[in-house]
């Protein structure tokens, strides 16, 4: 693979791919808590694009070094998925459905949840390594800056449509929040196993 327009174009467009899950979660806990303010925003994206960078790097490298060991873990990819963001998503629709004191609470996703979240919306990207095997390790480590790039951008997008959303549906938004989660989670075990 050389570097040409096509190499960035096609990054973009896994940058999008990849993103969508992370978006949905994005929109998720955007609302859940239509308060956040923007520094918030920023590190909850910036979690996303992380793990969406890193994953297709651990996939780049298993193909380089470990592949035979890394196929037999590609197809518990979407059980993983669907244990975590279930769990997630569960967690968030019991609270949502419990009786509040009269005081509206706002669910803040606390930082173990936002890691599994990470975990759980790009452990599908490791299988881009195998994408991106050609590509040197310049070229991958570029693509996956590009992927991040993406992903952070459409993360932000989730986060202020559903801070909107989460304003406007009050004591409900945890309850969408945890659904939500737990479709993706369906989505990605679905596609995966079928």
């Amino acid at each position: 693979m050389e570097w040409n327009l096509i190499f960035f174009f096609n990054s973009v467009l896994l940058g999008v791919g990849l993103a969508m899950d992370a978006f949905s979660v994005s929109l998720a806990n955007g609302l859940g808590k239509p308060d956040m303010k923007r520094g918030r925003m920023c590190s909850i994206a910036g979690v996303f694009a992380s793990f969406q960078a890193l994953m297709p790097m651990i996939g780049w490298i298993c193909v380089h070094t470990i592949v035979e060991y890394f196929k037999s873990f590609e197809s518990w990819i979407p059980w993983i998925a669907l244990a975590l963001l279930g769990f997630i998503g569960g967690k968030m629709l019991l609270e949502g459905l419990r009786p509040s004191d009269g005081e509206e609470e706002k669910t803040e996703v606390g930082l173990t949840a936002l890691l599994v979240q990470g975990v759980a919306t790009s452990i599908d990207a490791l299988s881009v390594g195998f994408t991106i095997a050609e590509y040197g390790l310049l070229m991958a480590l570029v693509c996956a800056l590009i992927i991040a790039a993406v992903t952070f951008a459409i993360c932000m997008g989730g986060l202020a449509i559903g801070k909107q959303a989460g304003t406007k549906l009050s004591g409900k938004a945890a309850v969408l929040g945890g659904i939500i989660l737990i479709v993706i989670g369906l989505e990605i075990f679905i596609t995966g196993v079928f």
